[in-house]
């Protein structure tokens, strides 16, 4: 596949599409519906779809019985536990084996255009990206999210929340998860402006901005108040009335979903002419850039509050005179 049909490549061997990064049209200012109708299927496809179907497995089939998760016991949590650690080890592998290992589709749309193991690093554990991302998402990430997990079954098992069912409640729950998204976003964007406060940024979120060149084992690749931080979006369905499924979608979202915005690559290729579009380049720019795309491009926020970066040269231009402006602030 031409990947200079869509994107340009420049001597570094870096890729880049050539169209600007939009927002949502829903949460554009204003508002653009007429554009709604073609923007709507990439808001469910691949991704959304995946993620609420995973939940939905999860909790039906995969998770202990209500009665059994009444009362903390260190088999049922174990038990998810192991669940959390497979299907995380299954789903970023079958996207590092075959782009990073194999290298199948080369560099095509291929944001940076080297890969994190033709060379040791001395930022990463034993000089490696992968091996760091890989011990942190697992010895950490993974046991907090299933730590909140936990949390979702106990509270449901003994009717301390997450009541709602769906035969009663059909069109809330549906509502609800539809705006499951939209929470994560804003709820991102939050801690991520509050990690970048330089004092939690040293100790805090340096660590996964170590990866520059972002993979998917990189996806949480944090330091545990981080992880903490970032999976906390599901505690909202303790506040207000909601349902298991919806929840443990909520944390699909953050948990798989991390990788979406790490893979590197704009596109992943099946067969000569096909792909699936990753959406990645938001916040790779982030990592590229650090203080630009808080957020993933849902909802302006970023455009809000003056840190959106879109792809173009006028965008690197005000990125730039912004950095300009705040170091001759700092040196006044």
């Amino acid at each position: 596949m031409d990947d200079l049909k869509t994107g340009t490549r420049n001597k570094r061997g870096d890729w880049a599409p050539n169209e600007a990064l939009e927002t949502s049209p829903l949460f554009r200012l204003p508002p653009q519906l007429s554009k709604f109708p073609g923007w709507l299927p990439g808001y469910f496809l691949p991704w959304n779809v995946l993620f609420m179907a995973s939940g939905a497995v999860f909790w039906t089939f995969l998770f202990p019985d209500l009665d059994r998760m009444k009362v903390l016991e260190w088999g049922w949590v174990l038990q998810i536990l192991a669940l959390n650690l497979v299907a995380v080890t299954l789903f970023y592998s079958a996207l590092e084996v075959p782009l990073y290992l194999k290298r199948r589709q080369a560099n095509r749309f291929k944001y940076n255009g080297k890969f994190p193991s033709d060379a040791r690093n001395p930022a990463f554990w034993f000089g490696s990206q992968n091996a760091e991302g890989i011990l942190r998402s697992l010895g950490t990430g993974v046991p907090i999210w299933t730590a909140y997990q936990v949390l979702i079954g106990w509270s449901a098992a003994n009717g301390n929340a997450l009541t709602l069912t769906f035969a009663e409640n059909p069109l809330y729950l549906l509502a609800l998860g539809l705006l499951v998204p939209a929470w994560h976003e804003f709820h991102f964007y939050c801690i991520h402006r509050l990690i970048h406060v330089p004092v939690l940024y040293k100790w805090i979120h340096s660590v996964h901005h170590n990866s520059v060149n972002p993979s998917p084992w990189s996806s949480l690749s944090m330091h545990p108040v981080e992880q903490l931080l970032y999976f906390s979006s599901c505690l909202i369905h303790f506040v207000i009335p909601s349902n298991p499924v919806i929840a443990l979608y909520g944390l699909h979202y953050a948990g798989f979903g991390a990788v979406v915005g790490h893979i590197g690559f704009d596109r992943i290729e099946l067969g000569r002419e096909g792909g699936i579009d990753t959406h990645a380049y938001t916040h790779y720019l982030h990592h590229k850039h650090f203080e630009v795309n808080y957020g993933d491009g849902l909802m302006p926020l970023d455009k809000l509050f003056g840190s959106w970066h879109d792809g173009t040269p006028e965008a690197q231009a005000a990125m730039e005179e912004r950095f300009r402006r705040k170091v001759a602030r700092a040196n006044r």
